[in-house]
């Protein structure tokens, strides 16, 4: 057991980026504005994100591809090769350049609880400038592990403070297994879907397990990924859940407007009094860092795996450093920082249900995956996740332009 727990890898790093300032955000908004009636989206876009991860691991670790080479090779000489590609390419780049502004406007709200407002672009240029670098470099692996322990702190915080603040396990459990959608609530649902299962997840996890795990029909690697895809992202899912559940105990019903990062530590005053600021800056700074790597990087790889470059080519790097450029111009703008890490996981939960019909497209090419090809159970519960998305995302959209 414990020899399969020393292979943790790929999975962390997909947890690591979506337990980001977007996902204490949306989480914190959720239970203070909702209460426990949201909880049960996450409980969804958890299970979503475990099935889809583990196909994603699957075809990195059994066929020796990442996503975008999977589509590229399957499609070949078909006449929808390139308009389907340009779809994928923009969809990515621009639903990940928005998230990148998320990142980024996180990392800010964590610098703003340690050193006050310092203003944006004293502090996102040099923010910018150390992603960049690290990025072009290939440096970003040496802080990887100091990065997702800050991060790992922060959460461990959040569990500690759920067990002191008097959470209502009655309620919490009713508002897990009882969806519903709350008036007002729907960009929220959508956030909270949007903040775990991150569609650029996918082309990183494949692309991170090609690298640690793939030798063909090694049935032993391929355990080993699927345990590091479970235990991680099931982790990752649970803190989320216990961030809204904190957030619902301590802030619902209050009429708190948050704005700040000093306002989302309300729920951690119980276990940290007045360093509860400091410990989230410290937290929401960390993970606004790993995710400002993780996106353009997946977006770089993602890119270069479909256009047949190789993810060591240096026009990979260069998509991935102009995503953050583009996600620096946007958190720098005036919006609010809550308000653009919102945005960018509601943008992230409409990009879903393409991204994965992508997947599930190529999961079902038996000449790349051979006995690894996905089964009926696997395409029913890809395609209920597909289906389930593309109704929340259809729904947002029709009531922005009041068709119901």
């Amino acid at each position: 057991m414990f020899k399969r727990f020393k292979n943790i890898g790929p999975g962390a790093l997909v947890a690591a980026a979506f337990i980001g300032p977007g996902t204490v955000t949306a989480c914190t908004l959720a239970g203070a504005g909702y209460g426990y009636a949201l909880l049960w989206a996450l409980v969804f876009a958890t299970v979503a994100t475990v099935i889809l991860q583990e196909m994603a691991a699957r075809l990195g670790t059994a066929a020796g591809l990442g996503l975008g080479e999977a589509l590229r090779i399957r499609l070949g000489a078909s006449v929808f090769k390139y308009p389907l590609f340009a779809l994928v390419i923009v969809a990515l780049y621009v639903g990940n350049a928005a998230y990148e502004g998320g990142n980024l406007s996180g990392s800010y709200l964590g610098a703003q609880a340690l050193f006050g407002d310092i203003g944006k672009p004293v502090f996102l240029l040099p923010m910018i400038g150390l992603a960049g670098g690290l990025l072009w470099f290939g440096a970003y692996k040496v802080l990887e592990k100091f990065l997702i322990v800050l991060v790992l702190i922060m959460a461990l915080a959040f569990i500690v403070a759920f067990g002191v603040i008097g959470v209502d396990f009655t309620g919490m459990v009713k508002g897990m297994f009882t969806p519903k959608i709350p008036s007002g609530s729907l960009l929220t649902v959508l956030a909270l879907v949007g903040t775990t299962v991150v569609p650029y997840n996918l082309f990183l996890h494949a692309s991170a397990c090609k690298e640690k795990w793939a030798d063909g029909e090694g049935d032993d690697n391929l355990k080993a990924a699927r345990v590091d895809t479970f235990v991680s992202i099931g982790f990752g899912g649970l803190v989320s859940i216990l961030i809204a559940a904190t957030a619902a105990a301590a802030m619902f019903g209050q009429g708190l407007e948050i704005n700040s990062a000093a306002d989302m530590a309300t729920q951690l005053r119980p276990i940290a009094g007045d360093f509860a600021p400091a410990l989230l800056g410290i937290g929401l700074l960390a993970a606004g860092l790993t995710s400002a790597i993780t996106a353009p990087l997946a977006t770089g790889y993602a890119v270069s795996e479909i256009m047949g470059w190789g993810t060591k080519d240096k026009r990979a790097r260069m998509i991935a450093l102009s995503v953050l450029g583009i996600g620096g111009l946007i958190a720098m703008t005036g919006f609010k920082s809550i308000k653009i890490i919102l945005t960018a996981q509601f943008a992230n939960g409409l990009l879903l249900p393409i991204i994965v019909g992508f997947l599930l497209f190529a999961m079902n090419q038996k000449a790349v995956l051979g006995r690894h090809v996905n089964g009926l159970l696997a395409n029913v519960l890809g395609g209920s996740v597909m289906l389930i998305s593309l109704a929340l995302g259809g729904r947002m959209i029709a009531r922005t332009f009041g068709w119901i």
